[in-house]
């Protein structure tokens, strides 16, 4: 085979296709080499921003896990110093897992922190229920009912104390008036002197001592009376402000209501005007009914005896009505027979138709101190007969004004029920524009009268039927 070429330049051209071919691999390697190393870098710095991330992400868990365990200790500490019947227990737990998690419980929730995610949650706070706390009474204050306030009135009220006083001053002193005329035999008595000294004198005696104790049960069932009327009294004060609160507050309500319709445009600037002159008297007539209970009070601790500022949880305890269970001659009849008027009456009867005997008996009725003892023992009959009229008349008097009384109730009561309709259906045509401020207020206005007239016919009724059991002599 020929070759055009001489051996001597295959020799040269085969030494360049060699150093050829090793100058490539070398570059290849080179960059092989620069690749990795790039590679290598890259993977180190990525290393180490995830482990700076890892730092920084496990300093924040710390942090947040440390004010989380502070606040659950807070929490635990308030309390434990606020129930000391109750418990609180923290417990704070901090481990580190194969994927570096924190987990802190506390006694306002649980907060976990992983450093892999850089995640944090908490779960809020488990709902608690409001305490139910109920006033109790503030110290020495007492609770009032009508019976305590009649025993209390009966214990401690001035004008008993004197009447009782005043009785067994005259029952000392009637002792040692008549001690000795007493102690006279009767085989000694000769003429009318002595006899009235022993008889009419021990008669007149026995009378005032049985008189006293009549007076002092007559002044008893005036304070019975008094305390049950300064009872009542105190309640219907206390009753007409817990109204005048109602009415203010509606007043307060109608304002809100006109100034958001002024606001729209609906409504006039008088329409708030006038909603505010209803507020206005409404806070004046509250102030009034809270000075009247204050007043009330203080009459009823003055005719009770006892500290004028003493404080009282008064017990409400309205009479029932009722139809009254026995006819008005049954109810003069029993008055009669209980009344301590009657009783003195016919003390003094006694009394004098005993003086007539004596007279009659030691000496002559055509005397003159006969015929005085007969016009004594005639002028005691007509007295008989007029109390026997005055507390007739009483009776009746009370009898009536009982049966009026509770009727009174059920006509109220039914005007108070149309004035409260008659305010609602006014303040529905008042949403709806067909009524204006002013109707509203003078709706409010009836309402609020007719719930006074209300308790006031309730306050009639129970002294009504106070001064008719007086007028019995219960």
């Amino acid at each position: 085979m020929n070759f055009p070429y001489s051996k001597k330049w295959m020799t040269i051209s085969l030494a360049a296709v060699l150093t050829t071919a090793i100058g490539a691999g070398t570059l290849t390697a080179s960059a092989n080499t620069a690749t990795t190393e790039q590679t290598k870098a890259s993977t180190t710095t990525t290393a180490d921003q995830s482990k700076d991330t890892t730092a920084t992400d496990a300093k924040a868990t710390d942090a947040a896990a440390k004010e989380t365990t502070d606040a659950a200790a807070k929490d635990a500490t308030d309390a434990k110093a606020g129930s000391s019947a109750t418990g609180t227990t923290t417990t704070t737990t901090t481990g580190t897992a194969t994927d570096k998690n924190t987990s802190t419980t506390g006694t306002t929730g649980t907060t976990t922190t992983g450093a892999s995610t850089s995640n944090t949650t908490t779960t809020a706070p488990a709902a608690t229920t409001p305490s139910t706390t109920t006033t109790a009474p503030a110290a020495g204050v007492e609770e009032l009912t009508l019976d305590k306030a009649i025993k209390q009135a009966l214990e401690t009220n001035a004008t008993l104390e004197s009447a009782r006083l005043d009785a067994k001053n005259a029952d000392l002193n009637q002792m040692l008036s008549y001690r000795t005329s007493a102690e006279m035999p009767t085989d000694m008595i000769e003429s009318l002197d002595a006899a009235k000294a022993k008889y009419v004198t021990n008669a007149q005696a026995d009378m005032n001592k049985k008189l006293n104790a009549l007076q002092v049960t007559a002044t008893e069932s005036k304070i019975k009376l008094g305390a049950q009327q300064a009872y009542y009294n105190l309640i219907f004060a206390q009753d007409d402000l817990e109204l005048k609160k109602q009415s203010l507050s509606r007043a307060q309500q109608q304002l809100k209501v006109a100034q958001a319709a002024f606001k729209v445009g609906t409504k006039a600037k008088t329409d708030v005007l006038q909603a505010e002159m209803g507020v206005a008297g409404a806070q004046a007539s509250l102030t009034s009914a809270q000075n009247a209970v204050e007043v009330a009070r203080m009459d009823l601790n003055d005719f009770l005896g006892v500290d004028l500022n003493k404080q009282w949880k008064v017990v409400s305890s309205n009479k029932q009505a009722a139809p009254i269970k026995m006819t008005m001659q049954q109810a003069e009849e029993q008055a009669i027979s209980k009344r301590v008027e009657m009783t003195k009456a016919q003390e003094e009867l006694n009394l004098a138709e005993l003086n007539v005997k004596l007279i009659e008996e030691y000496s002559a009725l055509s005397t003159w101190p006969g015929k005085v003892a007969r016009n004594n023992v005639e002028k005691s009959k007509l007295a008989l007969e007029e109390q026997k009229r005055t507390i007739s008349k009483e009776v009746a008097q009370a009898y009536l004004n009982l049966d009026a009384a509770r009727k009174a109730i059920e006509y109220q009561k039914t005007a108070k029920d149309s004035a409260a309709e008659s305010y609602r259906l006014t303040n529905l045509r008042f949403e709806n524009g067909l009524a204006t401020t002013l109707e509203v207020i003078q709706a409010e206005e009836e309402l609020s009268d007719r719930e006074n007239q209300y308790q006031k016919a309730v306050l009639n009724y129970n002294l009504a039927v106070v001064n008719f059991e007086t007028a019995l002599g219960n």
